[in-house]
């Protein structure tokens, strides 16, 4: 029932936009009154805006309903209670260790490492004063012997 519906809402809204974009606006009728023509079509000159908004209500009408049908039906729909890993075996999830003849090893605790230090201050680096880099001269080397 509930695809019977979603599927006459589709075609309401589908009426709908074919419905509103068939009509004329309030400025076809002073084109209409110079002679341009355009006032003359299959429902003749004031018979297609009758139609045509009678159609466009209807239309609506029916799309309201069914929005609000839907809607209904979504909200009261049975939930089924658990997760989204309600389904899967608890088998599937484990993995396959292989196994050896030999005594099994406890498995070795892994320590993070320890933070390093901070580098140490060379007399090359820069330092800096008030955010602005000042370079620092290398010191002179001793005379070789």
């Amino acid at each position: 029932m509930e695809i019977f519906l979603l599927a006459i809402h589709i075609i309401a809204a589908i009426a709908i936009l074919v419905l509103v974009l068939l009509q004329q606006g309030k400025g076809a009728d002073m084109g209409a009154a110079f002679g341009s023509g355009s006032a003359g079509s299959v429902f003749g000159a004031s018979g297609s805006a009758n139609f045509l908004s009678r159609s466009t209500s209807v239309a609506a009408t029916v799309f309201f309903a069914t929005s609000i049908v839907l809607t209904y039906l979504a909200a009261n729909r049975p939930s089924v209670a658990g997760g989204v890993m309600q389904g899967v075996s608890s088998e599937s999830s484990k993995t396959a260790a292989p196994q050896s003849d030999s005594k099994a090893t406890p498995p070795a605790t892994v320590t993070a490492p320890a933070a390093p230090a901070a580098p140490a201050q060379s007399s090359t680096a820069p330092t800096t004063t008030g955010g602005v880099p000042t370079p620092v001269a290398p010191k002179p080397e001793a005379p070789k012997p």
